[in-house]
């Protein structure tokens, strides 16, 4: 991708500072407000978030931040940018910093459903759950049809403890979606805190039909199944699992992933077993 010019205006900038005389001492500093295109500025911010755009899709955020925060300073009454900002900042766990930036998007474009969607994310991962998902379901208002912002309504529903809330969010996505298996997964860590282990199988199987390889479903099925009394099958299942992805074998990595209290209690004594130590790590 070619160099964006976006310096340029700078140089201007400097070459009509350095034209001005200096001022005798005497003289009080008068000030001076260079004569700027602002609509060619904007349009440069404008080119330059679409910079911002293709180096996030390129997970290159290093390059992407200071881009992003040059943009909004050449388009600061442009949604866009300051949406992009915010963004990388969540994306970067500086949920303070990009919640305050997402406001001014906000501001600036009531209407964009995006904009909530991120903020609800960011609600999420700090653990308010409430304003989560009073900025989820604002968002969902605007567009209804997001299968990621249902997915996340539904992960806020059972953070929250209303768990029939939670699966009908999931069921909408699946509705949406039949192939989106993390909500179908998610079904399954539902019913398992319920109670309903053979339901919760049920769901992680059906998860892995669409995906085979879905370390996290294999995982839980396992870790079911070796609590159940099925201690080989499970065993084999867990093991499998494992070598798919060793992630999983870390108990917060799990609770992250909104693995309940009493599955994280089974997948704890079935992860401690030493026939598993080469693949936990311990």
């Amino acid at each position: 991708m070619p160099k964006r010019n976006w310096w340029l205006p700078c140089l201007a900038i400097a070459s009509c500072w350095s034209a001005i005389a200096l001022p005798a001492r005497s003289q009080a500093l008068l000030p001076y407000t260079p004569d700027l295109d602002i609509e060619l500025l904007e349009q440069q911010g404008l080119v330059l978030t679409r910079d911002v755009v293709q180096l996030v899709r390129f997970e290159q955020y290093e390059l992407a931040l200071p881009r992003a925060k040059l943009a909004t300073q050449l388009a600061p009454n442009t949604y866009e940018p300051w949406f992009l900002l915010g963004s990388l900042y969540v994306q970067q766990a500086e949920f303070d910093k990009g919640i305050s930036i997402l406001r001014t998007a906000q501001r600036l474009s009531p209407d964009d459903a995006g904009v909530r969607f991120t903020l609800g994310s960011a609600y999420f991962q700090k653990e308010q759950y409430d304003q989560a998902l009073v900025e989820l379901e604002a968002g969902l208002a605007i567009n209804p049809d997001s299968v990621e912002a249902r997915f996340d309504l539904g992960n806020t529903y059972l953070m929250l403890g209303r768990f029939p809330d939670a699966i009908q969010a999931y069921q909408v996505a699946i509705t949406e979606n039949p192939e989106f298996w993390p909500a179908v997964n998610n079904i399954g860590l539902v019913k398992y805190e319920q109670g309903n282990v053979q339901g919760a199988i049920q769901d992680w199987q059906a998860a892995l039909a669409v995906d085979a390889e879905a370390a996290e479903p294999m995982l839980a099925i396992g870790v079911a199944l070796y609590a159940s009394g099925q201690q080989e099958e499970g065993l084999e299942m867990v093991a499998e699992a494992l070598r798919l992805d060793r992630a999983y074998a870390d108990l917060e990595f799990l609770r992250i992933n909104l693995w309940g209290e009493q599955l994280l209690r089974d997948a704890a004594q079935v992860l401690a077993l030493p026939q598993l130590s080469s693949l936990v790590g311990s």
